[in-house]
């Protein structure tokens, strides 16, 4: 089975020049947690998730001990927290995506698709065609794609 026999082709998706406004709206509209975002020519040149979001509202500091991170929780006011997100809805979606995608082409094996999702720990990979996004598939439907005659 083939990438583009999976893939959701409806992609919701935002442009390199968008605010973290919109990325939160279509969040919140269509109930997802991550989104492609895509140049003029609708080629994938990153791609924001809810935990990009968390990593810049939340309030934390890295300690370094023997060579691993820990994340140490300090506690903050609602007024600064509010004032972080308050400042992230202003900021350009390049800001705070990761600019190093993880893309499959739209003739990839579901078995390569699954390899990819879990040895990457990924929930989601933008799927393309000659270079532009065509579709989007996610765990769960290669999931659903997988075991559905089995089952």
């Amino acid at each position: 089975m083939k990438a583009h026999e999976i893939m959701i082709s409806q992609v919701y998706k935002v442009n390199e020049n968008d605010t973290v406004r919109s990325v939160i709206k279509e969040f919140i509209d269509h109930r997802i947690s991550g989104l492609p975002v895509v140049n003029e020519k609708n080629q994938v040149v990153a791609y924001v998730s809810d935990g990009d979001i968390m990593r810049y509202i939340g309030k934390h500091e890295n300690i370094v001990v023997d060579s691993f991170y820990f994340l140490t929780v300090i506690k903050g006011d609602d007024d600064e927290f509010e004032e972080r997100a308050r400042g992230l809805l202003g900021l350009n979606v390049m800001d705070i995506a990761k600019r190093k995608v993880t893309k499959v082409p739209w003739d990839e094996e579901i078995e390569n698709i699954a390899a990819l999702l879990g040895k990457r720990q990924i929930k989601k990979l933008p799927v393309e065609r000659n270079g532009t996004l065509v579709g989007i598939i996610s765990r769960g439907d290669v999931i659903r794609h997988s075991f559905k005659a089995i089952l």
